[in-house]
């Protein structure tokens, strides 16, 4: 069942993000039963709590549930991890597994927080280097310099 409404039973209100500044609409997948296969292009924020495999491209945010099981490569700005997901997964945002979350497979993004309790098996990568720090543009010289003598 497709749901839009983010009152309905058993939907996780993502906690709010100051970097955005428009509310963003949720999408929820829900279904005890339900397995889902393909290609999908949400525009703004999905939490699945079936299992869905395919590819999934994500336009804001990936919640999957405690009842979800994701085996999909994903592109995302952001994913919380509650439930099972097993794929590549890319991330622009920050990628958290709570401590329920179970992630197998290689996720790419420059923000990860892993809570304790949480699975994480596969590769991880930084999406961008982070930029290293400029050298002093001239040697460092003390102030006062003071002689000692033997």
């Amino acid at each position: 069942m497709l749901q839009r409404d983010a009152d309905k039973a058993n939907v996780i209100h993502p906690k709010p993000d100051s970097r955005r500044s428009k509310p963003s609409n949720l999408l929820a997948i829900v279904g005890d039963h339900t397995k889902v296969h393909g290609k999908f292009e949400i525009s703004d924020s999905i939490q699945i709590e079936c299992e869905i495999g395919g590819q999934l491209r994500v336009g804001e945010r990936l919640v999957i549930g405690a009842n979800g099981v994701v085996h999909a490569d994903v592109e995302t700005v952001d994913a919380i991890i509650y439930g099972e997901y097993e794929g590549d997964l890319v991330a622009t945002g920050r990628v958290e597994i709570t401590a329920t979350g179970r992630v197998r497979g290689s996720i790419k993004t420059n923000s990860l927080i892993i809570a304790e309790g949480a699975l994480c098996n596969g590769r991880v990568a930084l999406l961008q280097e982070p930029v290293a720090a400029a050298p002093p543009s001239r040697p460092f010289t003390p102030v006062h310099e003071t002689a000692v003598s033997a």
